[in-house]
């Protein structure tokens, strides 16, 4: 008989990670952030809908400030300490994720805004004739 050999998965090593960007997208609809290294990998992620909220929930600064809970919760584990905070879109949860990540214990050192303004706008339409 044959031994039958199982292959043994290595053990995930987590490399410490002390400066770190917190991407934060605030639609109208929802709120989703995302921390990541300085190359831009991702160390952990949550969303409105990620936590449990539904509907219009997802969009109000409560629900912003339990993902920014939920996303220190995963990011723990790799030491991060320093952030810079990029924040997208016109939605509510803009200011209650920024103020959250501040209360959470990390040293903010910079707060941009990336939310895409339009230059001319698109085509408007042709005009009714009546």
């Amino acid at each position: 008989m044959a031994k039958v050999q199982t292959k043994r998965k290595k053990k995930k090593t987590i490399k410490a990670v002390p400066h770190g960007a917190a991407y934060v997208q605030a639609t109208y609809n929802n709120t989703i952030v995302t921390l990541t290294d300085l190359n831009g990998n991702t160390i952990a992620w949550a969303s409105a809908g990620n936590c449990g909220f539904k509907g219009p929930k997802k969009a109000t600064p409560y629900a912003a400030s339990m993902i920014v809970k939920k996303v220190t919760e995963k990011a723990e584990e790799y030491g991060l300490k320093d952030l810079s905070v990029y924040v997208k879109g016109v939605g509510s949860g803009r200011d209650a994720s920024v103020r959250a990540l501040n209360a959470s214990g990390f040293n903010i050192l910079s707060i941009k805004d990336l939310t895409p303004l339009p230059h001319n706008g698109c085509r408007p339409r042709k005009p009714r004739r009546v």
